[in-house]
């Protein structure tokens, strides 16, 4: 493919693909805006982190005859925010599956996924459910509901969000979420765990046997979940399993416990302040839930004290299908401890750091919500593809380490000046910015 990852040529990928998204409209002559061009114009407002560059790009048009949406994002005609809104609401948010698979796919042809190969040689896969709408107003088909203790009902939206995560390194790479969404000939609402085992019903054959550990909390220590997992999929999990959860497992662990099976491991450390005594303890073969059909899974904890006074600082406990010994345990429970990037790296950038997830930018009557946020979640994912294989990219996001500045600099720019290229914006920061472009410095869309 030669450098697909390149922003030029992602978006003109995404230009190819959106331009053949399904049209509810009747054909007509008059037509002035496309479903491709509303589908772009959503992705440069979360790409660009600007509910207002579209507005600004509409008022260069008018003095210059040309815009930065058109050259950068290869939008032909602006739509406006309630077009926008209409033409992308009758679209059901998996006609964007496809580009998180081209963007994984790119990562795989540089080598950059590979990695995010961790424990086991495995990819870390972590599973979470997360909010992003409530109204007590605003709702339409694929809302669910709840009543508070006052009677008073609560419309929202949520999804299940996997990532890609590694312990240890600041990115990770957000997968095609799947939506919690009433479905059809259920007369149950629809629910995390469900909405979970669709998406590794979905997307968990893409991945070769044993080349996935799956993270997630207590929810997802489930029988139905886990023995999916490790037989249908043939896949490793590391789920956190609470006490009053499980029962019929710690009742199991009990009994290990008084019969001194349960082994245990103490270590030292010196964490720059204090020192840390880790103790980790596991436990082989226990059974997930009771009845002679249940999975066995193997059992570890971790838990973290201040030495000098014997304080808790941390303490966790799951369960896994991976071996668990002396020489894997300390490794395992990073592992499971790896499972909070999904909320610090992923969901908290999404709510804080720019893409405003949980702002109402368009509810609609049908699917907007979640398309809408399906596209954040890809600006989300190419920008740290970006980060990851493009070279004037990662080095601008370097030098302005600050992330809001690198943001600012790039809605000022792009507000007043008119580029050609993606790269050509890139050329014109890092020299107004008097930074030394190395030799070899790739520039081409």
């Amino acid at each position: 493919m030669g450098r697909p990852l390149r922003l030029g040529a992602v978006v003109a990928q995404f230009r190819d693909r959106w331009h053949s998204l399904p049209d509810s409209r009747k054909p007509n002559n008059n037509t002035q805006y496309s479903v491709g061009d509303a589908a772009l114009s959503a992705f440069a407002v979360f790409f660009m982190q600007s509910p207002s560059f579209l507005a600004y790009q509409r008022d260069m048009n008018k003095h210059k005859g040309n815009n930065n949406a058109r050259t950068l994002f290869k939008i032909e005609q602006i739509p406006s925010d309630n077009q926008t809104r209409n033409l992308l609401d009758p679209i059901a948010p998996q006609q964007f599956e496809r580009e998180f698979e081209w963007v994984h796919a790119g990562l795989k042809e540089s080598g950059t996924l590979e990695g995010f190969r961790d424990y086991g040689n495995t990819f870390l896969i972590a599973l979470d459910g997360l909010t992003y709408f409530s109204s007590q107003k605003l709702h339409c088909p694929s809302c669910l509901t709840r009543e508070d203790s006052r009677g008073t009902t609560h419309y929202y939206h949520s999804a299940i969000t996997p990532v890609i995560v590694k312990p240890n390194s600041p990115h990770v790479l957000p997968l095609m979420a799947e939506f919690i969404v009433p479905q059809d000939g259920h007369e149950k609402q629809d629910c995390e765990r469900a909405a979970a085992k669709r998406w590794l019903a979905s997307h968990s054959p893409q991945f070769a046997p044993q080349s996935v550990t799956y993270l997630g909390d207590d929810l997802y220590a489930n029988h139905p979940v886990c023995e999916a997992i490790a037989h249908t999929y043939q896949q490793y999990f590391v789920c956190v399993a609470k006490p009053d959860s499980h029962p019929a497992l710690y009742e199991w662990l009990a009994m290990l416990e008084q019969a001194g099976a349960v082994e245990c491991l103490r270590e030292r450390r010196w964490n720059g302040t204090f020192a840390e005594v880790w103790t980790h303890r596991w436990a082989a073969e226990l059974p997930l839930r009771a009845g002679d059909d249940a999975l066995r899974v193997n059992w570890l904890e971790l838990t973290l004290t201040r030495e000098e006074t014997g304080e808790a600082l941390y303490h966790n406990t799951w369960v896994t299908n991976h071996a668990v010994s002396a020489a894997t345990v300390g490794a395992l429970a990073k592992v499971g401890r790896t499972r909070w990037k999904i909320e610090n790296e992923s969901n908290n950038t999404l709510k804080r750091n720019g893409y405003h997830l949980e702002h109402n930018f368009g509810h609609g009557d049908l699917h907007l919500s979640n398309v809408l946020f399906a596209l954040n979640l890809l600006a989300f994912l190419v920008h740290t593809a970006q980060h990851l294989v493009n070279e004037p990219y990662r080095l601008l996001r370097t030098t302005l380490s600050v992330r809001l500045t690198f943001f600012n600099d790039l809605r000022a720019l792009t507000r007043y000046m008119l580029f050609d290229s993606w790269d050509a914006l890139f050329r014109f920061m890092l020299e107004g910015l008097e930074i030394a472009i190395p030799p070899g410095l790739f520039f081409s869309d």
